[in-house]
């Protein structure tokens, strides 16, 4: 393996993410969107199912850390974007970066905000964390070649085309659909405290 993770030749040159994901965007032409809405879907999912016993805003935050590489790699014009940051001790680090940071900064925006909330305790932001730089890697191997999501205890992406990029999306759609109707629920039937 080279020196740089998951570094992968991809041929010709592309616009944003489109030689990186398989798919839509190959046989399509267009380019796939980086920096997707589409992981906050499941978040609203864990949210719903871990109420109080996850934090949605520190999830976010991680998804924003997760992709600040491939930000980086799109506008060096680079053929690898999702590197290092995308496997996983990656998402360890990532994680640990995120659940460090997220408590501090979401109490403080939530105080700022006077929003009714339950205090969030550090096993809170650390748990959403891992949980949100884990399934981003697992959500972007399915649809990004250019990973390598489980090194360094294998080579290559097995989780590469698993399902199509249209049903992923879909999956995380409906995810966030049901998650936000379940929070939605929740609140009318025991109040915003639950």
């Amino acid at each position: 393996m080279n020196a740089r993770v998951g570094k992968r030749s991809v041929r010709g040159s592309h616009s944003l993410a489109d030689k990186n994901c398989v798919g839509e965007a190959e046989e399509t032409g267009q380019g796939a969107m980086p920096f997707t809405p589409f992981h906050l879907g499941p978040g609203a999912a864990f949210k719903a199912i871990g109420g109080r016993h996850f934090s949605f805003l520190v999830f976010g935050g991680t998804q924003v850390l997760m992709d600040i590489e491939p930000l980086v790699e799109i506008i060096r014009d680079m053929p690898v974007l999702h590197g290092v940051t995308h496997t996983i001790p990656g998402a360890l680090v990532i994680g640990l970066v995120s659940g460090a940071v997220g408590r501090p900064v979401v109490q403080m925006v939530l105080n700022w905000l006077t929003l009714t909330h339950h205090r969030l305790t550090w096993t809170v932001s650390f748990i959403s964390a891992f949980v949100g730089s884990y399934s981003h890697i697992a959500l972007d191997a399915v649809m990004h070649r250019d990973m390598n999501p489980f090194w360094p205890l294998a080579e290559g992406n097995g989780l590469l085309g698993l399902v199509s990029v249209g049903s992923l999306h879909v999956f995380c759609l409906v995810a966030g659909l049901l998650g936000a109707g379940a929070i939605a629920v929740r609140a009318a039937v025991f109040g915003k405290e639950n």
